[in-house]
């Protein structure tokens, strides 16, 4: 048993990570100290000072551990990479936890490719970006394809390698086939470079040239060249207007700051890349009362910076707490000096003022959508709880659908609602394995018996081993069980739930002819319910959902059974050279175009291999 006193008595004077327990033996809280043995003995202390949200977490606390490190820096390393594993409940998490996509161009190559990533790696390659919108990121890569005969293939291309023969962009004018040999190494990176301008910033010279090409078709009565001319310049100019490029030559500025109310936080942060606001980014931090700014502040740049690849030249930022610590982590993941400033006047606040007031804006219309949602969800609950006469609000409804074309790659998927909305943590697959043919009944027997198998199991585990209820998968029960079928599914789970003697309402989701959700089958009827009503919304989205999830799950199967069935009769490819085929190449397609050069430059893949390969798809055109 642990013993609080004692373990506080023997807390090391050196700096390191702590993590707080709950009485399920699940981490509610990691934090970093200076001290270890001042630090988290304060939680433990008089409350008077602590805020509600401590004191929450101290009455759930169970038992602590403790990490010790070298210094301060390796505990808030630790802290980071600790809170991104767990994602205690006590900690602040940021819910938008993405990785924004960057133009990059691999400069490093014969002959580079221009493509989105949201990886950026120290390659040799060239990356333009962050941009916080997607949809901007590949309207400009689609605008540069249009300008620049660039190849977007996957292909490795050495100037000296085998020559091959173009494809279908090459005589559309898309691209100068460098694989075929039609333009030269030096000639081709005269174009990347005119792309790497453009993203710079520097398209006045292009835009200049553009138009003297404009005029002079113009002159000479090629008008058909002159507009297509003047459709180049203005994607040109819709390209300016929405890159940013990230180089050591320009400045890059992240504002930081907070709107916070009696419960909650926006933390609002605009990106300024050489004195322009390019994109802004927002994130709504529940549970905040009585949390100072600072504290707020050096969380989120902590969780913000650390799942990204982009760190910027300097942050502004109202206060924060352990500022140089975080400036000197900063510092080291970028690879250069990173300041983080604290204006108190002249342009720079006054940018941090306008960053706040969004953020008060953004927390208001967050409060209102949030409010309207809650409204809509529990409305529905509550009207599926009367019609279907339970005696509580279905709060976690589980979803069952199966996929497959005539018995083949036969799948089953299983969806979750929990207050309304889906919860896609807790979806799962199911790969059928003891039904043969097309028997959709048979199947869902198998998968529902296996999902209530795993989840007795689970919970006979959790109560002899003193396991946690995170860590299943299968242990927690729904309220309600939605069938995508009629009156043979309904059935068939009721079967299987008769069989583990576990009691929970199921209903059948039946289409109309014309395949729209038309109403549910519960004890052998057929309900009718309103087709405007915000039950049956709810209904429909959860089938849809449960069908779109069981037939992504049946596509991506089919897929790779198709690949390996062709791959298989390649002599001389086994399964790991099929393997690594799949894996550089990704698709047959991109097999079939690949030259002798890149087989053998695939893993694996020796010189007769690679023959074989060449031969076969030769033979078989």
């Amino acid at each position: 048993m642990f013993d609080l006193e004692y373990q506080l008595k023997i807390l090391p004077d050196k700096p390191g990570v702590y993590l707080m327990k709950n009485s399920l033996g699940e981490i509610i809280y990691v934090g970093k100290a200076k001290i270890l043995k001042n630090r988290v003995r304060q939680y433990f202390q008089n409350s008077k000072n602590h805020s509600e949200k401590v004191k929450a977490m101290v009455k759930n606390i169970e038992e602590f551990e403790y990490i010790v490190t070298d210094s301060e820096m390796e505990a808030l390393i630790l802290e980071c990479n600790l809170i991104k594993k767990y994602r205690p409940r006590y900690n602040i998490l940021l819910k938008d936890d993405k990785g924004y996509p960057f133009i990059k161009i691999t400069v490093n190559e014969d002959f580079p490719r221009v493509f989105v990533t949201r990886t950026v790696a120290k390659d040799g390659a060239k990356y333009f970006g962050p941009y916080t919108d997607a949809g901007a990121v590949y309207e400009t890569l689609e605008l540069i394809k249009k300008i620049f005969p660039i190849r977007n293939c996957k292909k490795l291309i050495k100037e000296s390698g085998e020559k091959v023969r173009p494809c279908l962009n090459y005589h559309i004018g898309l691209c100068k086939a460098p694989c075929g040999g039609y333009i030269s190494k030096d000639e081709y990176k005269d174009i990347v470079q005119d792309v790497i301008d453009l993203l710079s910033g520097k398209d006045k010279n292009i835009v200049g040239n553009l138009k003297e090409e404009m005029e002079k078709a113009a002159e000479s009565l090629e008008f058909e060249k002159a507009a297509a001319l003047r459709d180049r310049i203005i994607s040109v100019e819709k390209i300016t207007e929405k890159q940013k490029i990230i180089t050591g030559n320009f400045e890059n500025e992240d504002f930081i700051e907070i709107y916070a109310d009696e419960k909650d936080s926006c933390v609002q942060i605009f990106f300024l890349r050489e004195g322009k606001i390019v994109g802004r980014e927002h994130f709504i931090i529940e549970n905040t009362a009585d949390m100072k700014k600072k504290h707020i502040i050096s969380d989120f740049i902590k969780s913000f910076y650390g799942g990204t690849a982009f760190i910027p030249k300097s942050l502004y930022v109202p206060e924060i707490e352990d500022g140089e610590l975080i400036e000197q982590w900063l510092t080291i993941k970028r690879g250069s000096k990173v300041w983080i400033k604290v204006p108190k006047k002249g342009e720079k606040k006054d940018t941090l003022d306008m960053v706040q007031k969004n953020a008060k804006v953004t927390l208001e219309q967050f409060k209102l959508k949030i409010l309207q949602d809650k409204e809509i969800h529990e409305t529905a609950l509550k009207e599926l709880a009367n019609i279907l006469d339970l005696e509580e609000i279905p709060k976690r409804i589980e979803a069952y659908d199966i996929s497959n074309i005539q018995g083949v790659d036969s799948v089953g998927s299983m969806v979750v609602f929990e207050d309304g909305k889906s919860k896609n943590s807790d979806y799962r697959r199911f790969k059928i394995n003891s039904v043969k043919g097309a028997n959709d009944y048979e199947s869902m027997r198998e998968i529902l018996t296996r999902r209530f198998q795993h989840g007795l199991d689970e919970i006979r585990s959790i109560q002899e081993k003193s396991l946690t209820i995170s860590s299943g998968k299968f242990c927690i029960f729904p309220d309600l069980i939605l069938m995508d079928g009629g009156k043979g599914q309904v059935n068939i789970a009721l079967q299987v739930l008769k069989n583990f003697n576990i009691d929970i309402p199921v209903c059948g989701m039946v289409k109309d002819n014309n395949h729209n959700t038309r109403g549910l089958i519960y004890n052998n009827d057929e309900l009718n319910i309103q087709c405007d009503s915000n039950v049956m919304r709810l209904i429909t989205r959860i089938q849809d959902e449960v069908h779109r999830f069981a037939i992504s799950y049946h596509r991506s199967l089919r897929d790779k059974r198709v690949l390996h069935s062709i791959l298989d009769d390649i002599p001389n490819i086994g399964e790991k050279r099929r393997k690594e085929l799949l894996k550089r190449f990704e698709s047959i397609d991109n097999i079939k175009k690949a030259g002798y050069e890149e087989l053998i430059d695939t893993p694996s893949i020796d010189r007769k291999a690679a023959l074989s390969i060449l031969d076969f798809f030769n033979k078989n055109k």
